[in-house]
Parts: C-alpha cells; sequence; structure tokens
C-alpha cells in the first residue's frame, strides 16, 4: 500500500484530497499545521475529518473495503504570526470582504502568508521521511482567483525536484511524489469530485473568520458558494 502524507488544513481543497487518497487505498498520514493563524476554528475541522474517515463518527462512506487506511493525526506548530504580513496572521490587517472575481484575480490578496506552503511541504517532506512515505498531497489550485504563487505548478515542480535531492530516501533512490490532484480544477469540478467520494463537506471550514457561522463575504467564502451554486448543490455549513 502506497504511504502519503496529506496536508490538511479543514478546508474544502483538502479535505476533498484526504477523499480521494482514501478512494486510491492510500495508507493515509493525515498532517496539520498550526501556523500562528488568526483563528482556531479551522483547527476543529480537521479533527473532525480525520475523526470521520477513522470511523469514529458517523459516517456515510460506501463500503469501506474500498478505501485506504487512515492513520491518527500529526500536528505541528510553527508560530508564522511572528512574521506577519498577512491578514491571516495579523489581526491588525483586515481580511478583504465583498470582493468580486474581478478584484480577486487583479492582484495577489493580503490573505497571502508568506512562505506558507514552502514552508508546509518541507515540514510534510520531513513528516514523509520519517514515515517512509512515497507521496505528499497538498490541495493546491492554479484556478483559485487568489493567484497565490506558491500554489502554482511550477512551484510544486521545483519543490518535488529539492525534496529529491534533500532527503536521504531521495538521495538513495526512494522517489518522493508531490501530488496536488485538484491544481486544474475548478471550485465546482472540485465539489462534483467530492461528492462522488461522499466527502464530508459538512465538517469543513473554509471562512477567514473564526465565527460560529462562515462569513459568507470573505474571498474564501465568496468561492467557495460560488463553487457550489455551480455545482448544482447546497453548500451545508452555516453562514451567518
Amino acid at each position: 500500500m502506497i504511504k502519503a502524507v496529506i496536508l490538511t488544513s479543514g478546508g474544502l481543497d483538502s479535505t476533498t484530497c484526504l477523499g480521494m487518497a482514501m478512494s486510491q487505498g492510500r495508507e493515509v498520514f493525515p498532517l496539520s499545521i498550526r501556523y500562528g493563524q488568526r483563528h482556531e476554528r479551522e483547527y476543529q475541522s480537521i479533527v473532525d475529518v480525520v475523526l470521520y474517515y477513522l470511523g469514529k463518527v458517523k459516517s456515510d462512506l460506501p463500503n469501506e473495503k474500498f478505501y485506504g487506511i487512515m492513520q491518527p493525526l500529526k500536528t505541528v506548530d510553527v508560530n508564522l504570526s511572528s512574521i506577519g504580513g498577512s491578514a491571516l496572521t495579523d489581526r491588525t490587517i483586515a481580511v478583504p470582504t465583498n470582493r468580486d472575481e474581478k478584484k480577486m484575480s487583479a492582484e495577489i490578496p493580503i490573505t497571502y502568508v508568506p512562505a506558507r506552503n514552502t514552508i508546509f511541504l518541507s515540514i510534510a517532506m520531513g513528516y514523509a521521511e520519517v514515515m517512509k512515505a512515497d507521496e505528499i498531497w497538498i490541495g493546491a489550485n492554479q484556478l483559485d482567483y487568489s493567484g497565490y504563487p506558491d500554489c502554482r505548478e511550477e512551484f510544486l515542480a521545483a519543490f518535488q525536484y529539492l525534496a529529491n535531492l534533500a532527503t536521504k530516501r531521495g538521495v538513495e533512490g526512494h522517489t518522493l511524489r508531490v501530488v496536488a490532484p485538484l491544481l486544474k480544477l475548478s471550485k465546482a469540478q472540485i465539489i462534483k469530485e467530492g461528492m462522488k467520494l461522499k466527502v464530508p463537506y459538512q465538517l469543513t471550514w473554509s471562512c477567514y473568520q473564526g465565527e460560529d457561522k462562515a462569513c459568507g463575504i470573505c474571498d474564501s467564502c465568496k468561492l467557495r458558494l460560488a463553487g457550489f451554486k455551480e455545482a448544482g448543490s447546497s453548500d451545508p455549513i452555516p453562514y451567518r
């Protein structure tokens, strides 16, 4: 069975990655990184999603013999708020709201966290080496209007090259693959794929705010809501 470390944030994309990896018979090692983000709400979603796939909460999954093995959640703390420079790590910077797609795509937004995916993938690389994993999965999507530079195909290919130079297993011939199955999918396509796999979207959290209900007006909420609408479905999480 192929071992895969999967970066999970509790959001729609990374949870779809978990569902896809399980459906492909992987032994999944979920990895969460608490990076000093402005709220802890998404971490509860990570825990709930992993418990779902561990079978410790009510599951609507099809026959589990067709699925992989979910290992317990590994959590690593890295305080990127000490660097700042992002609305997601600095509470003095306002989260953009009520922006249309044109404004979202005009420039890299203030919700971009400097070097986040480089740091996340580096930690995942170390964990993968320890667990003797063959793959790192990440829910990067270069079609998102946010246009984060570390969600591009070129970046992921460069990191995979680095990983195989930088690790003991890599230089010994155990190639580590960076898998980004959502890279070229629209949000609606991601949601449709997830619904086929019974991904528990009701447990996920995408909002940049950490309240009891999603705000519905930040960039992440607006992209998510538009994706569900285009997919012909309704978002199962509550909005204020």
